[in-house]
């Protein structure tokens, strides 16, 4: 009922926005006297910030159309290498050949965001990297007779798509994939070793959110599973590919992200309104394309996300020994192939300092030269993978791990053992 209402006031609000579009339209017309008076450029403002709160934002692109390699500039293009029904393995293509570039896998988090949340992250690595990335789609668009989503198919995604890429392959996982690329990368490990991938980096992840709980994990761990049935799965409204699939809303998941930090949104908007009456072109879009990105939300299967609050940030299954994959229990223990990076960051107020590192507990076999973990400073988590101080120190530090550990043939320490 909560979606239908939502949808609702949204199409109530079409009316008002053609409206404020119309007014802003005159105003902005060249020879309008009232346009550069302080009432016009305020009212101008008002219109603008109207519009801009208002609108729905759809899947946003990449952008990427090219990069610069050296001092020129080479020619990118965004290609679908794997489709499955909840996603696509999208590849970066470079108009150029570099064999001797590493390949990787970055598995965006599904968890209200589309992928295009790591534009910036995908920026950083294309000069000298072959880049893919998981595109998931949003379910209200899959029809409510197709197949569900969950956390097993989570790590079956993930496993298809290293099997696919081939084992010289480095995956990322940022924030909320870290669980399931961790099972996956145990499992393959376990499994099919000739296949399992270079290194992983794990970033603010919540491999074990027992350790430095935040707002986000106590919220949690005081609501049962139930509450979350009950409060925030929904069905999907009529007008939608998925009509009467039950899912978890992206509005409800921003309305969370923005409650978190309520104060600080509102003080952002209070400056872009100031920006539009000052005319202060540069400070205002730079703002207008965080939030373009950071109000384009997708819907969840509602099966994935009760699943992940209750393995995940509940009864902590993966850090207990406790995880299952389709009956198979997922044992950390098993990567002895895999080099391993975890990187936090000292403001994250979503996955707090200790639940990524947690990862090296959960690795014992693992030689100490193939891990390594960072804590970045002054860095909050939306830090960990885009902005200023990513592309200065974060991403750099993952690609000399990648490089490190690229072409080494890991001798496991048990067969190791066992040899001598």
């Amino acid at each position: 009922m909560l979606y239908h209402v939502y949808e609702m006031q949204r199409a109530s609000l079409a009316p008002m926005r053609i409206l404020a579009n119309g007014a802003l339209s005159l105003l902005d017309l060249p020879f309008n006297p009232v346009s550069t008076t302080p009432a016009g450029r305020i009212a101008r403002a008002a219109l603008d910030s109207f519009e801009h709160t208002t609108r729905h934002f759809g899947k946003p692109e990449f952008g990427h159309s090219q990069t610069t390699i050296g001092d020129a500039p080479v020619a990118v293009t965004e290609e679908i290498v794997l489709a499955k029904p909840w996603c696509d393995l999208k590849r970066f293509a470079r108009d150029t050949h570099r064999p001797a570039d590493p390949k990787v896998l970055m598995v965006a988090p599904m968890s209200g965001h589309y992928a295009t949340l790591l534009r910036g992250t995908v920026e950083a690595f294309l000069p000298d990297h072959d880049v893919y990335i998981t595109d998931w789609r949003d379910a209200r668009d899959i029809p409510v007779f197709a197949a569900g989503f969950d956390l097993d198919d989570y790590i079956d995604y993930v496993r298809d798509f290293l099997r696919h890429l081939g084992p010289d392959t480095h995956v990322i996982a940022v924030c909320q994939p870290s669980v399931p690329v961790l099972a996956a990368v145990a499992l393959m490990n376990a499994n099919e070793p000739h296949l399992a991938p270079r290194s992983m980096t794990l970033i603010g992840g919540p491999i074990d959110t027992r350790e430095g709980p935040t707002a986000v994990n106590k919220f949690a761990k005081t609501h049962d599973i139930e509450w979350f049935r009950r409060h925030t799965i929904h069905a999907v409204p009529f007008g939608h590919a998925g009509f009467m699939r039950q899912v978890y809303p992206g509005f409800l998941q921003l309305a969370g992200f923005l409650s978190m930090n309520l104060d600080r949104h509102m003080e952002a908007h209070w400056q872009m309104f100031q920006h539009l009456v000052q005319g202060d072109g540069e400070p205002l879009s730079a703002k207008r394309a965080f939030y373009d990105e950071y109000r384009a939300v997708m819907d969840l299967s509602a099966e994935f996300y009760l699943q992940t609050i209750r393995a995940v940030f509940q009864e902590h299954l993966l850090p207990r020994g406790l995880l299952a994959h389709r009956g198979t229990l997922v044992e950390p223990a098993a990567i002895e192939r895999t080099a391993l990076l975890t990187i936090e960051g000292e403001r994250d107020d979503i996955s707090g300092i200790g639940q990524t590192r947690a990862a090296h507990v959960l690795t014992p076999n693992l030689r100490d030269s193939m891990r390594e973990h960072r804590e970045q400073p002054g860095v909050g988590h939306y830090g960990l993978f885009n902005g200023r101080r990513f592309n200065a120190d974060v991403a750099p530090r993952i690609k000399a791990f990648m490089r490190a550990h690229g072409g080494l043939q890991i001798v496991p320490r048990r067969m190791a053992a066992l040899s001598a």
